[in-house]
């Protein structure tokens, strides 16, 4: 985001918008982050972005919680996952676990 400090935030792109948005939460120094459906709307390549640096949040320490539909993305970020489907959990565990249980 660096090359793009001095554009007004509504005139990024919206992957940049959505790691804007990012940026000024981890600006608080948090020891948690919630991130309800970071990667709605966004393309593949901004989604791998995304993805990249989540994984550096979590490097440095912090949790993060992540809402997201996206099911690759979270199999891909997540130590843990728990599944909602319709508001109740049906599912609670490690990738490999989410990936082969039935219910999912």
């Amino acid at each position: 985001l660096e090359a793009d400090a001095e554009e007004v935030a509504t005139s990024l792109p919206y992957g940049k918008q959505r790691r804007l948005e990012i940026a000024r939460a981890l600006a608080t120094h948090p020891q948690l982050i919630l991130l309800d459906e970071p990667a709605a709307g966004m393309n593949d390549s901004e989604t791998e972005v995304l993805r990249q640096l989540i994984g550096k949040i979590r490097d440095l320490g912090i949790t993060v919680v992540v809402i997201e539909h996206a099911m690759e993305l979270m199999m891909n970020i997540c130590d843990r996952l728990v599944v909602f489907n319709f508001g109740k959990k049906i599912a609670e565990g490690t990738p490999q676990e989410i990936q082969n249980n039935e219910a999912v």
